[in-house]
């Protein structure tokens, strides 16, 4: 029982974009002739430990702050429900959270040695994401960057360089999407908490610009993703092959309209969060599948 309580503060359904994004970024690799199964599992489980530390550190400062004492929890907002009601308590959630960022330093170094000090810069920025994004990063405006940064757009590109030992430009335009994705994933999440999270002092783009706006955001981003995707392919930056993660455009289109809707309808944006969730994990699955049927076919 206690080890089952452990394994929710991580909050695991959300550590499946981990295996996405390396999944999608070793596809990349591989196309471009680059695969070796050791580098895939060794920077998974790196990128793992990170998202891992992200979840806790952030389960541990919204509680600190009050906002998990005062937000209705969602499949997909709202943390892991451990802390509350006193599950574990909140130094030992510290120190996992501080823990797991550790135990990947190890690995990153790794990587450096063997792959190269261009990986350098990449792993430092991602690591500040997620040192600094609940205690200070949402407090200053516009936070959703940081995870569509470290979260998003750098794990893929990193996954890419593991492999290849080189950052190229094609690259460099395929994690984009990956960026835009996972900074929607937050947005359309912080949604149910803008009164929660504006007692707390944070300054999400819901609370700064409303939710109407925010919605407006969201919907462009979304738009942008899927552009992206398209125009990247006619520049022959992404193989034809891309194009069948089109196929989730119907969910996104849900997921928007329920964001451009001024009727606060619990279950309605449930449905919409369920939708985006979907969005993000199948458009890069099916990205990463692009590019592996792109050299098989």
């Amino acid at each position: 029982m206690r080890l089952k309580i452990w394994f929710l503060e991580t909050r695991p359904q959300f550590l499946v974009l981990s295996v996405v994004l390396a999944f999608l970024g070793t596809s990349v690799a591989w196309h471009d002739g680059s695969f070796r199964l050791g580098y895939a599992l060794l920077a998974f489980l790196g990128l793992l430990l990170c998202h891992i530390s992200v979840n806790v550190l952030n389960d541990y400062f919204d509680y600190r702050s009050g906002i998990d004492l005062e937000t209705k929890r969602t499949p997909f907002s709202g943390g892991s429900g451990i802390l509350p009601p006193g599950l574990l308590a909140p130094r030992q959630v510290l120190w996992f959270g501080v823990v797991s960022l550790v135990l990947a330093v190890p690995i990153g170094v790794y990587f450096i040695m063997t792959r190269g000090w261009l990986l350098l810069p990449l792993i430092v920025v991602g690591a500040m994401c997620v040192v600094l994004y609940t205690p200070f990063l949402t407090r200053m405006g516009w936070p959703e960057w940081a995870p569509g940064v470290g979260m998003g757009a750098l794990p893929v590109l990193g996954c890419y360089f593991v492999q290849t030992a080189a950052y190229t430009l094609p690259a460099v335009v395929m994690c984009i999407p990956s960026g835009i994705l996972v900074h929607n994933l937050l947005l359309l999440n912080e949604f149910p908490d803008v009164e929660a999270d504006r007692k707390a002092g944070r300054k999400t783009l819901p609370i700064v610009m409303g939710q109407r706006k925010a919605g407006m955001v969201y919907s462009i981003l979304t738009a942008v993703a899927y552009l992206w995707i398209v125009g990247a392919v006619a520049m022959e930056m992404m193989p034809v092959f891309s194009l069948i993660a089109l196929l989730t455009l119907p969910l996104a289109i849900k997921a928007v309209q329920a964001a451009l809707s001024q009727r606060e309808v619990p279950e309605k944006m449930a449905v919409a969060m369920k939708n985006n969730v979907l969005v993000v994990m199948l458009t890069q699955v099916l990205l990463g599948v692009g590019y592996i049927l792109s050299v098989v076919l």
